[in-house]
């Protein structure tokens, strides 16, 4: 290969920008975000001693000995999802929800480290020795009710801002997954906040959970792609 030819294919080959590796940088940590929490969660859900799934939210994990590696899952989860925030931002803009829908996505990441500080309390006999029933409510358990309260709904509203913008792109199948991601996380907090321990009410609350993150994840991908293009 000559010289000249060998500098053209450099000269024609793609280069990121720093702006755009920064905004995919910090996308990125929404792909991320989603997996960790899910993994890290259902890993303690299945070998936590008294734990169980159709019974008891994922939040009561932050209770007992090993109660520390569930605070610092919402403490990472929640900087990954602030930082996804930014890049959202980025993302977006300009356009329709490109001021809200990050503003409502850290929002969401601010209520998870609130929920780490604050502790969900005790309740349906975990941890192993807790009485049956859903206990006493402390002013940790009040603040860690009232954070997932405020994060839930500003996710739900990110879901509508985003789905908003996806149908005036003429995006159907992402307007249609962001609706039905924010309807479902709606209803199952809603379920979950009225006291109902039932294994229904529990079940769906988690997978609306996990629901919610895939539509991070996805979202943070999509977005990815479309990054310098």
């Amino acid at each position: 290969m000559t010289q000249q030819t060998h500098l053209a294919t450099a000269t024609d080959a793609p280069v990121c920008d720093p702006a755009t590796a920064t905004t995919r940088s910090l996308l990125g940590y929404g792909v991320l975000a989603g997996p960790f929490y899910v993994v890290v969660s259902l890993t303690e859900a299945l070998t936590r001693d008294g734990f169980d799934p159709s019974r008891h939210s994922w939040s009561l994990l932050s209770n007992g000995d090993l109660g520390w590696i569930h605070v610092a899952t919402f403490v990472l989860t929640g900087l990954m999802t602030i930082a996804f925030a930014a890049g959202l931002r980025r993302a977006l803009r300009p356009g329709r929800g490109a001021v809200w829908a990050p503003r409502l996505a850290g929002a969401y990441g601010a209520s998870l480290l609130a929920a780490g500080a604050f502790r969900a309390d005790p309740a349906m006999g975990f941890p192993a020795g807790t009485p049956e029933g859903p206990g006493q409510v402390s002013w940790h358990g009040l603040l860690h009710l009232a954070s997932g309260g405020v994060g839930f709904a500003c996710l739900v509203a990110a879901c509508l801002v985003i789905a908003a913008r996806f149908s005036r792109e003429g995006r159907r199948g992402w307007a249609a997954f962001s609706r039905v991601t924010g309807v479902a996380v709606l209803a199952a907090f809603a379920g979950i906040a009225s006291g109902a321990g039932s294994p229904a009410t529990v079940l769906s609350f988690t997978a609306a959970v996990v629901l919610a993150w895939a539509w991070v994840a996805a979202l943070a991908v999509h977005l990815y792609r479309r990054a310098g293009a």
